[in-house]
């Protein structure tokens, strides 16, 4: 018994008669006829009562009716779903994150790939950057956001965007005054960095910039990661250098201003991903990343 004689049943059972059955079919009535006889035979047991004004479904007719609506709605519904996943809109988006961008831009990313695609399911993985590509690799992460990240020939790293950099430093210190901070005058206060797990990392761009101008950082703590950083700033060990989307975690006492240098001093931010993966779920995502128009941090007054 297959689906298309399935059909043809529930069309005459709704109807109780050929050439109405056999209309709604787009068929002529012999072929309807057949099929049903087919099934007749297949069960051992006549479906429809033939009556003279019509037909009548019998006892096993009922029950068959009630079991071939159940069994087309899950075939429809899986045809749904089929063609929802080939459009990228159904499925599961394995996502690593790290540090500072979940502060602000990723959060924002997600949530507006979700409004477009509320039916994908989205896990999120904090995970080293040496994690996300091994993730990558074992084919446990669908996408990774990171810095720093060298090209490889399996993988595609795409910038997502030009992130500014910020100065940490406590309100009470006589840098807050100023509307901007300068690389010199950083390089003469005590310096936080992070991370001091992974090179070549975003500490390194941090003390690149010092190198360029000719200045020594005077690095006074290297700390695992930007909370740590920001609240040894809040307890007044140091100052510290953060992307914008740092400026999110408002801890006691501490304030942000802008890392001033020609050019300006900024970081990116990147997604890599397999580049043999041509998922639907990745190509839809991808879609919203390269849409993607980060709006600052820092809507509200950095104090």
């Amino acid at each position: 018994m297959d689906l298309r004689h399935l059909k043809s049943f529930v069309v005459l059972a709704e109807e109780l008669n050929f050439s109405r059955a056999a209309v709604r079919l787009h068929i002529s009535q012999p072929p309807l006829t057949r099929q049903i006889q087919l099934m007749e035979s297949e069960l051992g047991a006549p479906l429809f009562e033939r009556l003279p004004k019509g037909l009548a479904l019998t006892a096993a007719g009922r029950t068959l009716l009630d079991d071939a609506r159940r069994m087309l709605g899950l075939m429809d519904a899986a045809k749904d779903r089929a063609a929802q996943a080939g459009r990228g809109e159904l499925g599961r988006l394995d996502v690593g994150i790290f540090g500072s961008a979940i502060f602000h831009h990723i959060p924002r990313l997600l949530l507006q790939f979700r409004s477009l695609y509320p039916n994908v399911q989205i896990n999120l993985h904090e995970q080293t950057k040496a994690e996300q590509i091994q993730a990558l690799r074992e084919r446990r992460l669908t996408i990774g956001f990171n810095r720093h990240v060298r090209p490889a020939p399996d993988l595609v790293v795409e910038t997502v965007y030009q992130e500014p950099l910020l100065v940490a430093l406590h309100g009470a210190h006589p840098l807050a005054q100023q509307a901007a901070i300068s690389v010199r005058e950083l390089s003469q206060q005590p310096l936080i960095l992070y991370p001091n797990n992974t090179r070549e990392g975003f500490a390194d761009h941090v003390l690149s910039m010092f190198y360029h101008e000719g200045l020594q950082a005077q690095v006074e703590l290297e700390v695992k990661d930007v909370v740590t950083a920001v609240a040894l700033v809040s307890s007044g060990f140091g100052l510290c250098v953060t992307p914008e989307a740092a400026s999110s975690l408002q801890l006691p006492g501490v304030v942000y201003r802008p890392l001033k240098a020609e050019p300006a001093p900024t970081v990116e931010l990147v997604c890599l991903y397999r580049r043999d993966d041509v998922s639907p779920v990745l190509t839809a995502f991808l879609e919203t990343v390269r849409q993607f128009q980060p709006q600052s941090a820092n809507e509200t007054p950095m104090r």
